[in-house]
């Protein structure tokens, strides 16, 4: 597989005299995609019907000139100001009804069908434009969908449609009474049309009620994306990209994947670890210019799996880039120190290691202006090279010294859920109850224990892994229920597995409800941050416990006053707790063991990958760690042939 970095460009944003020596120096460091145009629709069109397009083909035609891959993005995500007065409707609403007004970006609402149309409408033009352009090799839809909260409108355009939505779904209003148990507290509905959004309620509202509207707006999502991409494809042969966020769960991204040919991603190591990640003050310290030593990997192996939604190919070949890669301070989090020198080549190498094809760094050069000018790019605002030029130029080199490797596949596998996420967002029954934060959890304890790791979608094959985990799913998938049958790996399942209906209801029989597991959760409790429960092989329970009962599973762990945590049978266990780290170490070590996958324990900031023909190890720490008697200096990177 052919690894290539790129960077983002603006030429709206500079005089065209200096295009061409952009394009040179971007050449001559050995980058070879450029992401353009997903901001310019004022540029591209300054009032209704004046449209601009030749600026727009000159700056392709340098950047081509130069020996450089253009990514055009379609511009739908900043829309200008004179489409409000065209669709005054098309501004999102928060949760608490205040309009979300012009002046920055993202200020639409997916349900409205004025502004979809003239989505359609330009996105049409441009590939209509460009979509046999010879220096066009790929398009990406719109920018960061859901980012800034932006999936969810509570507008007029998105009550009509979620009406019509549900009507769709349902098919009568007597269907949904009993879906959602609207008996309780009076809340049935004789219409459709009598059923408002799931917000400014005086209480908590129906649980069912909140996922529906979170499922109806992940749709809305997918609709809008796909509008873009059939327009494209009528025009165009080239892939067709979305850039995903980081931690944002607001919609399903393995639906909108299954429109697209690669799925990408936006990496701020030190922008996340700042504002999203709950985690110790310590641990923000000791990685402070270096970012988390896990979140980078979970989303490369998360959007791996998302880049195989179209084509059905097993998770760890799905096509995926990093399409902005943090190249030094951003603006946008608490903090925004520097990295670490070598982090932009670490990061970068990181995600190639975990199957990438291409990276490209944000941004070419750095802005002078508006709300993102103290975000570094390769380029300071005066032109001359900001530090991490260097880097990306040093990485192109070694991309020419080492020979192109592919994935490989992982012999553990974790399930990621959406779906989950937002069920657990609608009835919580914990403050601190996340599904992220759980699942995330796990995927640090195989990390920790030296893993590659396959993420994969609910429903996806999950034959020939040795280990699956699947903490946390709502609801189980028929698949992953029969999966005694379905695989021979070990499959570690829990807490709160298989908990709800898809209507958000307890089941009868309770959870988890395994097949061949005489388990059921008899009942459950949230604990304060402040409280933990002993475990007896060490480490703790915290945030979640469930008092499991079952005769024919064997217990395999309990706490310290001999309560059950861990049981099983054959290959199927359950976990009935959400564990510290020391625990999540301990469960995970037993897991990997019942399974015949030896654990390599890492020092805390080494982390590695294994790839078809290589082993990378990485260096998070802000000291030298040794791997195989081999000393990794801070910020460095390992590599060894297989």
């Amino acid at each position: 597989m052919k690894r290539t970095l790129g960077v983002c460009y603006y030429p709206e944003h500079w005089p065209e005299e200096i295009w061409a020596d952009d394009a040179g120096r971007m050449a001559n460091a050995g980058l070879t995609w450029v992401r353009i145009g997903e901001f310019a629709w004022s540029k591209l069109e300054p009032t209704p019907g004046d449209l601009r397009f030749e600026w727009l083909e000159r700056a392709i035609e340098t950047l081509g000139a130069a020996g450089l891959k253009v990514v055009l993005g379609t511009p739908t995500a900043t829309p200008p100001r004179w489409m409000i007065d065209r669709h005054p409707g098309m501004l999102a609403v928060d949760a608490a009804g205040n309009l979300r007004k012009f002046g920055s970006r993202r200020h639409y609402c997916f349900s409205h069908s004025g502004y979809l149309e003239d989505c359609k409408r330009i996105v049409t033009l441009l590939a209509e434009r460009f979509g046999r352009n010879r220096h066009v090799h790929a398009w990406q839809t719109d920018n960061e969908y859901g980012c800034h909260d932006t999936t969810l409108s509570y507008s007029d355009a998105a009550r009509d449609a979620f009406r019509d939505w549900l009507a769709q779904r349902y098919q009568s209003p007597d269907a949904l009474n009993r879906a959602w148990g609207n008996l309780f507290w009076s809340m049935e509905y004789g219409d459709f049309d009598e059923i408002d959004l799931p917000n400014q309620t005086v209480t908590e509202p129906n649980p069912a009620h909140v996922l529906a509207f979170r499922r109806f707006s992940s749709d809305q999502v997918v609709r809008f994306n796909r509008a873009q991409t059939e327009i494209i494809r009528k025009h165009s042969d080239a892939p067709i990209i979305h850039n995903y966020m980081g931690r944002v769960l607001e919609f399903d991204h393995f639906a909108v994947g299954a429109d697209l040919d690669i799925a990408s991603w936006d990496s701020y190591p030190l922008g996340f670890l700042s504002d999203r990640l709950e985690t110790t003050a310590e641990h923000k310290q000791r990685f402070l210019r270096q970012g988390d030593p896990d979140f980078q990997a979970f989303h490369h192996d998360l959007y791996r799996a998302v880049g195989a939604a179209r084509t059905a190919e097993a998770a760890h070949l799905g096509r995926w880039w990093i399409m902005e890669q943090q190249p030094g301070p951003v603006n946008w989090a608490p903090y925004n120190p520097a990295p670490l020198p070598g982090m932009a080549r670490l990061w970068a190498w990181e995600a190639f290691a975990h199957g990438a094809e291409a990276v490209c760094y944000f941004r070419w050069r750095q802005a002078p202006f508006a709300q993102e000018q103290m975000h570094a790019g390769l380029l300071r605002p005066d032109s001359a090279d900001a530090p991490a030029l260097a880097e990306a130029a040093q990485v192109t080199r070694e991309i020419g010294q080492l020979p192109d490797t592919g994935p490989a596949k992982a012999p553990v596998a974790l399930i990621f859920d959406y779906a989950s996420a937002w069920a657990w967002q609608a009835q919580p029954q914990g403050a601190d109850f996340d599904y992220f934060r759980l699942v995330f959890a796990a995927y640090r304890a195989l990390r920790r224990a030296g893993q590659s790791i396959d993420i994969l979608p609910p429903g996806a094959d999950i034959h020939d892994y040795r280990l699956i985990l699947a903490p946390g799913l709502a609801t189980l998938p028929q698949q992953l229920r029969n999966a005694r049958h379905e695989t021979k790996a070990v499959v570690l399942f829990g807490p709160r597995t298989n908990a709800k209906t898809v209507e958000m209801a307890i089941p009868v029989p309770l959870p988890p409800n395994l097949p061949g597991l005489d388990i059921t959760v008899a009942r459950v409790e949230s604990l304060p941050p402040s409280e933990t429960i002993p475990l007896s092989g060490g480490g703790a329970v915290r945030h979640w416990f469930e008092h499991l009962e079952g005769d024919a599973a064997q217990v395999f762990e309990t706490t310290v006053t001999g309560e059950p945590v861990l049981m099983g049978r054959d290959t199927v266990f359950y976990l009935g707790a959400w564990l510290d780290d020391a625990g999540f170490d301990q469960i995970v070590g037993r897991a990997l063991a019942e399974a015949g996958i030896e654990p390599e324990p890492l020092p805390d900031g080494l982390r590695m990958r294994d790839t078809a023909t290589h082993r990378f190890v990485f260096n998070y720490a802000p000291e030298p760690l040794a791997y195989d008697g081999t000393e990794i200096p801070a910020a460095g990177v390992h590599w060894i042939r297989k």
